[in-house]
């Protein structure tokens, strides 16, 4: 039986060519609780049919919105996962602001496990077996500081796919990790290579599907300043 799901999104990000929504949902209880609701296909990945509005526009991160879905679909490493209902649209009920995101923010003491990092992150992995037993793969984080890095990571081994890079700290911890924002990469990558200040922002960070090399990669799904705020 179909259910409605209403959240604020937080995530409306890049998963191979679609996308992967995530936000939060005032519960009964008074608590803020992820949702991320997710297709039957193996991917997972929300299509843009399935993701639109009546007007056939894209949900944007701050809206508030009416998500149909049918049932839990949990996995070991991403728990908060609901099936959507595709044959339902999408409605917007309203849209909130930068003073309301302080009301959803996270405070986690780490970013779920650090010490494993890729070639050109930093802290930017965790173990697929680790991955399963950490009961959350979504935050909210509030940062004072925020750089980003645009740079081609493969040129050494002649692949020249530009990519962005989130560069932040938080606990006393340095973080580097890939950016999966569309709006902002489109940004970003339509100019010059170089390191960019972004100032405090909040920045949605998610734990990525199980890659190849058995590891599951920390993403910055969405960067959201005190601009996007007033949009």
């Amino acid at each position: 039986m179909t259910q409605v799901k209403r959240i604020v999104c937080l995530a409306n990000s890049r998963k191979f060519s679609e996308r992967c929504v995530a936000g939060k949902e005032l519960g009964p209880d008074g608590r803020w609780a992820w949702v991320r609701p997710v297709s039957a296909r193996p991917s997972e990945a929300v299509s843009e049919y399935e993701r639109q509005y009546r007007d056939r526009s894209d949900p944007q991160v701050l809206d508030i919105v009416e998500v149909p879905v049918l049932s839990t679909k949990p996995n070991p490493y991403q728990p908060e996962n609901w099936l959507l209902d595709s044959g339902q649209r999408w409605k917007r009920t309203g849209r909130v602001g930068w003073n309301d995101l302080k009301l959803l923010a996270d405070e986690p003491s780490l970013l779920w496990e650090n010490g494993s990092s890729s070639g050109n992150g930093f802290h930017d992995r965790v173990p697929l077996s680790s991955a399963a037993q950490l009961g959350s793969s979504l935050y909210l984080l509030h940062l004072e500081d925020l750089m980003l890095g645009i740079f081609a990571p493969g040129t050494a081994f002649g692949n020249p796919k530009r990519r962005v890079q989130a560069r932040f700290t938080y606990r006393e911890v340095n973080y580097g990790l890939w950016v999966t924002d569309p709006v902002l990469e489109g940004q970003y990558l339509a100019g010059a290579d170089g390191e960019f200040p972004i100032g405090e922002c909040y920045i949605t960070v998610s734990l990525g599907e199980p890659y190849e090399d058995g590891y599951c990669y920390k993403l910055v799904a969405a960067i959201i300043t005190p601009q996007k705020g007033q949009a």
